[in-house]
């Protein structure tokens, strides 16, 4: 039975569900797939305790996020074939791009990835990383101006587009170029639901990510339609203290 090693590297204020949604779908696929052993291992530079990410006061302790417990450290992590970058707050995402460590990290393990991969704010640190400079890419809507500033990307969708949609994640392999490094970047935090299952049908077959939608009951029917937002000024440029 062939391997399969799929890593998820954390940092404190993580996006929670960028990191549980894939965990939970790609967990899925390894109960689903009889040729393939699944191995998701959940890293961090070390291995303390990360917590993720809550909008609700820290003076709030019952509130706050919910504690993730690494598998591993960086150094004990060799090769992947699959990275999956998640997304965090904004003063985390500023930390990890300035975190030699971090982007050292996403480099390393990319180089024999045979897919490269993001979701929501996670694609800003993979571009600060160069590893999306000449591929499309998407990330979450109120970031994709923060996308736009690495000129070497092809933003989906395009920044001045007067009537955006937005995608729940962006294939890109080089029209079937690529024999490894494929990119897969996913829009706001759920689209990591979207995008693992596509993830999982494209290696492992339209009947295996079905049945891990079945068994997961994944059949959104979500009770609001809001409308499709806009863009807005990138996040990451506005000051610490606003």
């Amino acid at each position: 039975m062939k391997s399969f090693t799929i890593v998820i590297p954390v940092y404190e204020d993580v996006n929670l569900l960028d990191v549980a949604a894939p965990r939970e779908m790609f967990g899925w696929w390894d109960d689903s797939d009889n040729t393939r052993a699944i191995q998701i291992v959940v890293a961090a530079e070390t291995k303390g305790i990360v917590r993720t990410f809550s909008s609700t006061a820290k003076d709030k302790p019952q509130r706050t996020g919910l504690k993730i417990v690494p598998d591993a450290s960086f150094s004990e992590i060799g090769v992947a074939d699959l990275l999956w970058t998640p997304g965090g707050s904004v003063d985390a995402l500023r930390q990890q791009m300035k975190n030699p460590a971090y982007m050292g990290f996403l480099k390393r393990v990319a180089l024999d990835a045979a897919y490269v991969t993001s979701v929501c704010e996670g694609a800003l640190l993979l571009a600060e990383a160069g590893l999306l400079d000449g591929f499309r890419a998407t990330t979450h809507w109120a970031f994709v101006r923060c996308l736009a500033m690495h000129e070497r990307i092809q933003v989906i969708p395009d920044p001045n587009s007067p009537d955006p949609k937005f995608p729940r994640f962006v294939v890109d392999d080089h029209n079937g170029a690529l024999t490894k490094g494929i990119r897969v970047t996913g829009g706001g935090i759920s689209s990591g639901l979207d995008e693992a299952l596509e993830i999982i049908r494209r290696i492992a077959g339209t009947d295996v990510a079905s049945a891990v939608q079945t068994t997961t009951q994944y059949f959104p029917e979500p009770p609001v339609q809001a409308p499709e937002p806009g863009f807005t000024e990138c996040p990451l440029t506005r000051s610490a203290a606003d």
